[in-house]
């Protein structure tokens, strides 16, 4: 299939399809709650949602029930934040607590978007070290899946974290940082869900600055072999995207810190890449008018780190999202691993990004302890076309050690997964102080801990 073809049927729009994965737009049809996903891909089966104000409401209705899940934007693709019975929305604790310059921290409930957020922190001289590609996500929920963006030398959102508070399945609440419990906190910035509800969040911030974006087409894919650190590090945040056809690299996306009083170098072509000469989506055939601005025209971090702005649409909307990490040091054979699978994925994509981010020291983040790259899927909404291809992906790539996100589509064999985190066990002897009685259990954590 020629790549002008594919693109034209990638910007089709998919048929709205319920599918049962191993992983704020709320669609029509309705269940139990009346629930589903930002993507409309999977229906919650929770009996009902409710939207406790304060951390003390929560917990008087945690301790009611038998069964709960704390629910954030419902950005992920699969039933991490399930349970069959009540789900308890994170959506009103969305304030700014807490702004300490002397420190260079933020406090802020944990339901506030990143968007609100970053323009928040901006307008008080402020900002975060990195952001996801879309704004629209939720603090917790984000640091909870260990979401990220892209750089060489940034570590994924979960990193920022400096404290958090968290009522325990057990009606506990409870300040955790590095200090006063640094195991819980290692074990409980990135915790699926399994701890309680994280009701604050403590985030290290740094002064504002700008940044401008860069675009260039048609990378040749031969170029990562030699160059891919030298490639994914031109810039502050650098992503990536292909649709795996003609082994080539349609579009990369440099972000770059300006320093003030420095003018831009103007730059035709990157490693065999042309410049673009109009902004673009990285699904070619879509505008471009829910993107951040491009052309190396500066502006406000929050406004340029994130692919799509904060009140538009982002990404396709109706799709499907899967995304699997790999240590840095294997990045081309990673990739080259993947491309060889190019006649089954193109058919089911819409595009595919890849990033790099810097190791950290969380448990069960997917960088833990090594710099990794994410390879990161956005299919069409057509699951009988996605779901057997997930786990080719994953043989393809299971001889570098990889990784799904936990907050999307996989299908890898749980207790090979258990075994690529160190700290697995440790974690789970922590989760089961937390929730003895197994209330915040639900099909995802029992497969993923009990199979």
């Amino acid at each position: 299939m020629k790549r002008k073809q594919f693109l034209k049927m990638a910007g089709a729009a998919a048929a709205y399809v319920t599918i049962s994965p191993i992983g704020s737009c709320m669609p029509e049809k309705k269940t139990k709650s009346g629930l589903a996903n930002w993507a409309g891909n999977y229906q919650y089966e929770s009996e009902a949602y409710i939207f406790p104000e304060n951390t003390e409401a929560f917990k008087m209705e945690l301790q009611k029930l038998d069964k709960a899940k704390a629910l954030g934007t419902r950005h992920c693709f699969n039933d991490i934040a399930d349970t069959t019975g009540t789900q308890l929305a994170t959506d009103k604790l969305n304030q700014v607590i807490e702004l300490d310059a002397e420190n260079k921290t933020v406090t802020v409930g944990s339901g506030i978007k990143y968007g609100t957020l970053g323009t928040y922190l901006h307008e008080n001289g402020w900002a975060l070290h990195n952001l996801a590609s879309l704004p629209h996500i939720s603090v917790a929920g984000a640091c909870a899946t260990a979401t990220h963006g892209s750089g060489i030398g940034n570590g994924n959102l979960a990193s920022a974290v400096r404290g958090f508070e968290l009522l325990a399945a057990n009606g506990e609440v409870k300040w955790y940082d590095a200090d006063n419990e640094p195991n819980v906190f290692q074990a409980g910035v990135v915790n699926l869900g399994a701890f309680g509800i994280i009701t604050k969040v403590k985030l290290a911030i740094e002064p504002t600055y700008e940044v401008s974006q860069l675009v260039f087409e048609d990378l040749p894919m031969a170029e990562l072999e030699q160059n891919f650190d030298a490639i994914m590090g031109a810039g502050y945040s650098v992503s990536l995207f292909t649709h795996w056809l003609d082994k080539n690299i349609n579009q990369v996306w440099i972000k770059s810190r300006v320093e003030p009083g420095k003018e831009p170098v103007e730059i035709e072509e990157f490693y065999g890449a042309k410049a673009a000469t109009v902004d673009l989506h990285p699904i070619k055939e879509i505008s471009a008018e829910n993107c951040t601005p491009q052309m190396g025209v500066p502006g406000p971090w929050h406004e340029r780190l994130p692919h799509f702005k904060m009140n538009f649409m982002p990404s396709a909307g109706a799709e499907l999202q899967s995304e699997f990490f790999v240590p840095r040091k294997n990045a081309y054979q990673a990739i080259m691993a993947i491309e060889s699978l190019h006649p089954q994925i193109s058919p089911a994509l819409l595009v595919t990004e890849i990033r790099t981010i810097a190791a950290d020291n969380l448990w069960l983040s997917t960088a833990y302890k090594e710099d990794m790259i994410a390879i990161h899927f956005t299919w069409k909404q057509e699951p009988d076309l996605v779901m057997p291809l997930l786990p080719k992906i994953e043989a393809a790539l299971d001889p570098f050690g990889v990784k799904p996100h936990w907050g999307k589509l996989f299908t890898l064999d749980p207790e090979k997964l258990r075994s690529r985190y160190p700290k697995f066990d440790d974690f789970l002897s922590i989760k089961k102080q937390m929730d003895p009685d197994n209330k915040l259990m639900n099909k995802y954590l029992d497969k993923l801990i009990n199979s």
